[in-house]
């Protein structure tokens, strides 16, 4: 199924008029693990700074929603989401915990390390893009959704609106929604959070191509192409996209498909949407979600919201 999923992306994101690629695919083991050094970049001020609101908010979130089932979508080392697991389980409801990701071999790590750290609770992985199997979430019991890292800012607004469409969908009557945002700021910390001193962002960004030869055969060079990341003011997103550095012929055998790149074209690897409080909170009441409670670190740097379904 991902390999079909990484397909169908690769031929109509390489086939358009301006190139993209998404974002998700960044995350095979090579990506995740490089992602996790990013989040320890003294640039990179998001995890730290999300870690910081959740260590506030942690007992408040079980407080508003004692859920027995915490679900986070894009897992990834579910490192931040011990502050969630251990108010809940503080509060004497939770008895299990469903990681939801697309990489299979950063899941089989992580459910042993929160096995050991937390006796006792059933860790129930689940292998899956959210954008496409949300059905595959438990359904039993009161159950907190959490979606953190400001990954929601990943979608484009149709795209995004769609998906917190599919989530309220998937919610019953009491379950809730934990949606971690990144919010507007300077433009240089912006970028500089995107384009660390130490290149590790830029391997990341390169990474995608690794993942396109090694699962479509793409005989694609990834030290052809340079990293660059540029705030959009009108979009109020930061972009990551790949650079050409000369004339490049690719072809990927596995989708019969040849790609010519022009010397300087970039094909866009993630857009990465900043918000205001407003603003989420308009998108999840277009999305039919009622925001109950709104936390941020101490600096005002990232926003976490608890929604719950609407009721008409």
């Amino acid at each position: 199924m991902a390999y079909l999923a990484l397909a169908a992306d690769v031929r109509a994101g390489l086939t358009a008029e301006s190139k993209t690629l998404p974002a998700k695919w960044f995350y095979d083991e090579r990506g995740s693990l490089l992602f996790d050094e990013i989040t320890r970049l003294p640039e990179y001020y998001p995890t730290r700074a999300e870690r910081a609101a959740l260590q506030n908010c942690a007992p408040a979130v079980a407080g508003a929603c004692p859920a027995e089932t915490l679900i986070e979508l894009g897992s990834g080392t579910s490192d931040k989401t011990r502050l969630l697991l251990s108010a809940l389980r503080a509060g004497g409801t939770l008895h299990s915990f469903v990681p939801f990701d697309v990489d299979p071999t950063v899941l089989a790590s992580a459910t042993l390390a929160l096995e050991a750290a937390f006796p006792g609770l059933s860790v129930r992985p689940v292998v899956g893009d959210f954008e496409r199997d949300l059905q595959l979430l438990p359904r039993q019991g009161r159950r907190l959704i959490a979606f953190l890292g400001s990954t929601i800012g990943n979608f484009e607004p149709p795209a995004r609106a769609t998906f917190l469409r599919s989530l309220r969908e998937v919610l019953a009557p009491g379950d809730g929604l934990l949606l971690g945002t990144d919010l507007v700021k300077s433009p240089d910390r912006l970028v500089a959070a995107y384009d660390d001193s130490a290149g590790v962002t830029a391997a990341f960004n390169r990474n995608v191509l690794e993942v396109l030869r090694r699962e479509l055969g793409a005989d694609v060079d990834p030290v052809d192409f340079d990293h660059v990341a540029v705030w959009d003011e009108q979009q109020q997103w930061m972009e990551m996209r790949l650079r050409a550095r000369n004339d490049l012929r690719i072809a990927i055998p596995a989708l019969d498909l040849t790609v010519q790149f022009a010397r300087g074209e970039h094909v866009r690897t993630e857009v990465s949407a900043k918000f205001t409080r407003e603003r989420v909170h308009r998108e999840l009441a277009e999305a039919g979600l009622t925001l109950d409670q709104w936390w941020s670190d101490p600096k005002g740097d990232v926003g976490l919201s608890l929604s719950f379904p609407a009721t008409s």
